[in-house]
C-alpha cells in the first residue's frame, strides 16, 4: 500500500523524530564516537528494518512510496515504538490502524469502574469472552451476576445454563441466538486464546440449543437495540447499548436503560 499524501510528511517528520530518540546502544549498535546529530542513523535503521537505504531515505523524505504492514510492524520494532505509537505509524502510513489480536485477560480500569456505579442505569463491562469483569447494583439487581463465582460469571455460559437468566428475556428462542451471533464477531478477534475455544467446547456439550445455533455460523452485527424483559411477570422494553472503554477494544460497557413509554 502506498503512503498517503495526505500524511506523508508528517509520517516524514515522525520517523525522523523516532529514530533522533534512540541511541546505537538501545538497539545493540556499538556506540562509537560523537554524532554530529542524535539518535541513530538512517542507514542503521535501514539496516535493521531489513531494508535498502535509498528506499528509506525517500520514505524519510515524504516519497511516495509503497510499504506494507510487515514493514511497518518491523520498523516499529526497530525504533522500540509503543502501541500508540506503532497504532499511529499506522494511520499516518495507512490510514487505518495495524490489525491487533483480540485478548481475553483484561483489567476494567479504576475510572470506568467507578462511572459504571455511579451510573442510574443497570451496567456491566465485559472482554471479548464475554466475561461479566464489573457490574453495578442495577445490573445485578437484572441479570442476578452476584449469584455466581467469578470463574462462571459468563454472560454466554449464563445465558444458555441458567434458568433465572434465561427466564429473564422474553421470547428467550428469538433473542438468545441474536446474541449468541453478535458473540461471534468477539470470538474472531480472539480465536488465538486458549479460554474462548474452551468456552465454546463446553457450552457445546451442556446446551443443545447452543450447539445447534453456533454451527449455523450467523454474525449479527449490531450492539444496540431494544429488548424485553421479564420483570416480576411483565415485559418491559428496555434499550441497551454497548460502548468501547479501552484503546485496544477489548472491553466494552453494556448498558441498559428501560424504554420510555
Amino acid at each position: 500500500m502506498r503512503t498517503l499524501a495526505r500524511t506523508r510528511h508528517e509520517l516524514a517528520a515522525y520517523l525522523q523524530a523516532r529514530r533522533a530518540r534512540l541511541s546505537p546502544e538501545e538497539v545493540g549498535l556499538p556506540g562509537g564516537g560523537r554524532r554530529r546529530t542524535p539518535g541513530l542513523r538512517r542507514e542503521e535503521v535501514a539496516a535493521l528494518a531489513g531494508v535498502g537505504l535509498t528506499w528509506y531515505t525517500w520514505l524519510e523524505q515524504g516519497r511516495d512510496i509503497g510499504v506494507s504492514s510487515a514493514f511497518l510492524d518491523k520498523l516499529a520494532e526497530v525504533l522500540k515504538l509503543d502501541g500508540g505509537e506503532r497504532r499511529h505509524l499506522f494511520l499516518l502510513a495507512h490510514a487505518r490502524p495495524p490489525a491487533e489480536e483480540g485478548k481475553t485477560f483484561c483489567v476494567v480500569p479504576p475510572p470506568v469502574r467507578r462511572l459504571m456505579h455511579e451510573l442510574a442505569h443497570p451496567a456491566y463491562v465485559l472482554n471479548l469472552r464475554w466475561d461479566v469483569l464489573a457490574f453495578n447494583a442495577g445490573a445485578d439487581t437484572l441479570f442476578g451476576f452476584g449469584a455466581h463465582v467469578p470463574s462462571r460469571r459468563n454472560l454466554l455460559w449464563l445465558l444458555f445454563t441458567d434458568p433465572l437468566l434465561r427466564s429473564r428475556f422474553t421470547a428467550w428462542e428469538e433473542q438468545a441466538p441474536l446474541m449468541l451471533s453478535s458473540f461471534r464477531r468477539d470470538y474472531a478477534r480472539a480465536t488465538q486464546e486458549a479460554d474462548i475455544h474452551a468456552l465454546v467446547q463446553e457450552l457445546e456439550k451442556v446446551s443443545p440449543e447452543f450447539k445447534l445455533w453456533w454451527r449455523r455460523h450467523d454474525v449479527h452485527a449490531p450492539c444496540a437495540g431494544v429488548r424485553r424483559l421479564s420483570i416480576d411477570g411483565e415485559q418491559v422494553a428496555y434499550e441497551h447499548t454497548s460502548l468501547t472503554i479501552d484503546a485496544d477494544r477489548h472491553l466494552r460497557l453494556v448498558v441498559y436503560a428501560r424504554q420510555m413509554e
